[in-house]
């Protein structure tokens, strides 16, 4: 992967699997848009004071030209199938490849709105 990738925790202890898996996933990056900047991943573990269940939270921040950035975030969503951490990164990355292939596509031109005709002319 040539991009700098960045993976932090954030109320959990650091685990080289995990990490490993953000790299996997992050390399598959590249294949959807050759031009990333930088790859920055926050998996966080909620506090233990929340509600039954622990929901991990992933954010994924991809540097992109013509554009700051673009972000993944699962924080707000309460889908109790992330109580696995590796779905939680999964579907993460899933989001972010459909928003590169998205920002790949308004960049070649597809994904352009287009204007109905004039029904006047």
């Amino acid at each position: 992967m040539d991009i700098p990738l960045q993976v932090s925790f954030r109320n959990m202890e650091p685990s080289k699997a995990i990490e490993d898996r953000v790299r996997e996933k992050a390399a598959k990056l590249e294949q959807y848009f050759h031009h990333l900047t930088s790859c920055r991943v926050v998996i966080e573990a909620p506090h233990r004071h929340h509600h039954k269940g622990k929901i991990y939270h992933v954010k994924i921040e991809m540097g992109v030209p013509r554009k700051s950035e673009l972000v993944v975030s699962n924080e707000r969503e309460q889908n109790h199938a992330h109580e696995d951490i590796y779905v939680a990164i999964r579907d993460a990355f899933a989001t972010a490849e459909r928003q590169l292939r998205d920002f790949t596509g308004q960049m070649k031109g597809k994904n352009k709105r287009r204007l109905p005709p004039d029904p006047g002319a």
